[in-house]
């Protein structure tokens, strides 16, 4: 269960639904500090310390906003003689901190998720490849986004789209980008929404924009480019499987070749042993 209420704390609250530990900072205690998990393992524990302080200040501002409205709510004429308005700065400040906690809570996803790929256990590429989202040039110098379609996700995500009813959503709730097939579920085989927005990016996807973000989602279509370069891994899968055939069956003849000729050398080059 979720040790943190989402309404106080929603940053502590995201971070422990997608790891499950209670203090964010938890989670590059294990790691050495040039580790790329350290690194984002302190952003996603910044961030999410930014969101639940904005938050803070926000819920406080809007209580405020909330006392001062009550006389109006009562009848009270006189509480809208003043001179400033019936709100005052407070209107303005409640504008100004939702979208810094906007912006806070983007900054939080995007760490979250960069620290899913970066996990052991996930199918990302290799730490040393993968986006550190969020951090300066010196500390990610020359990264692009060519892991996103690497090792078969790209050609696992047309196929997806092509199957029908593939969405792009953001969380209404957290902010976050995810993707549902045409039962409103996660899509399995998994798609990263980071390839689908690649392949939307190099023409291959059409993201039906007219359509709500938040809900019902934006409906994913293959564009004629995006056919062709599915023909084209399609035709070139087979052709790929059978050269490794080849070259695997290649390899074990020559270990089986080698392990027949050893024993016969072995029994030539072996001293004798004197009783």
């Amino acid at each position: 269960m979720n040790p943190h209420d989402m309404a106080k704390r929603p940053g502590a609250h995201l971070v422990a639904e997608e790891f499950g530990v209670e203090d964010p900072w938890t989670l590059s205690d294990d790691h050495p500090p040039r580790d790329p998990l350290y690194l984002v393992g302190r952003m996603v524990a910044e961030a999410a310390r930014d969101v639940d302080e904005l938050h803070g200040e926000l819920t406080r501002a809007a209580q405020s906003a909330i006392e001062l409205l009550e006389p109006v709510g009562r009848g009270d004429h006189a509480s809208m003689r003043g001179g400033h308005g019936i709100l005052g700065t407070t209107g303005p400040q409640i504008e100004l901190l939702v979208a810094r906690r906007s912006a806070a809570y983007e900054q939080l996803t995007r760490a979250v998720s960069t620290y899913h790929r970066l996990l052991p256990e996930s199918d990302a590429e290799p730490a040393s490849k993968a986006p550190l989202q969020g951090l300066g040039p010196e500390q990610a110098p020359g990264r692009d986004d060519d892991w996103a379609i690497a090792g078969g996700r790209q050609l696992g995500a047309l196929e997806a789209v092509e199957a029908g009813g593939l969405r792009f959503h953001r969380s209404g709730a957290y902010g976050f980008i995810y993707l549902s097939d045409g039962q409103g579920q996660r899509p399995n085989p998994e798609v990263w929404p980071e390839t689908v927005q690649r392949l939307v990016a190099d023409g291959l996807l059409d993201q039906d924009t007219s359509e709500g973000l938040y809900r019902p989602g934006q409906l994913l279509s293959l564009t004629p480019q995006g056919e062709a370069t599915l023909r084209d891994a399609r035709t070139a899968k087979p052709r790929v499987s059978a050269a490794l055939s080849r070259s695997n069956t290649a390899a074990i003849s020559g270990v089986v070749a080698d392990s027949a000729v050893a024993p016969a050398t072995n029994a030539a080059t072996k001293p004798s042993r004197s009783r």
